[in-house]
């Protein structure tokens, strides 16, 4: 999947190294919603993490991740995934992060737009849903530009890694042929 600054790449150990370097420049900024990071700042790490995500794509099981990839410079900006939330619906959840030193240009928005027409167009989703921190302005603005639509605040409902209290906010999007969109 690409378009013509970004593509996406399955997961593979020739990106590890690549993988590694981007978590650890922005591990700060990573770590403020996302507890896995501080289990990601090795290279072995990243390498059983990678290994996992690849099986997951063999066996379409837990969460199909991609990585992105500026096309320009063959610079890892980050990744994307798609979280198998129910098979019968088809049903996913998008999770994302980007490094740092690429965030505001755009590229979330695009990366996100590539995976949502290949959840639509080539795994037959019904639903997406884009769930973070109520506190991520990050997130919930790449959710917002996207066109998902906040569809519930769930209270109280986490713990950040800080050990910070925060709501969720679900944000849904479903394909243009949905019959039952918005019932």
């Amino acid at each position: 999947m690409e378009n013509n600054h970004i593509k996406l790449l399955l997961p593979s150990l020739g990106l590890v190294p690549r993988v590694c370097e981007a978590i650890q420049e922005s591990e700060r900024a990573l770590a403020e919603f996302l507890p896995w990071v501080k289990y990601a700042l090795t290279e072995e790490d990243c390498r059983e993490s990678m290994r996992e995500a690849i099986a997951n794509a063999e066996g379409f099981q837990r969460e199909l991740r991609f990585f992105i990839v500026d096309k320009r410079f063959d610079r890892l900006l980050g990744a994307i995934g798609l979280i198998i939330r129910d098979k019968s619906v088809p049903f996913f959840e998008l999770g994302y992060w980007l490094r740092s030193s690429a965030q505001g240009r755009g590229h979330m928005a695009a990366a996100v737009s590539l995976l949502e027409r290949h959840a639509f167009d080539e795994l037959g989703a019904n639903r997406l849903e884009i769930r973070c921190a109520e506190s991520n302005r990050r997130s919930r603005a790449v959710a917002e530009r996207g066109g998902y639509v906040l569809e519930a605040t769930l209270h109280n409902e986490r713990r950040l890694p800080s050990g910070r209290l925060d709501n969720t906010v679900i944000y849904g999007k479903f394909p243009p042929r949905s019959p039952l969109k918005g019932a």
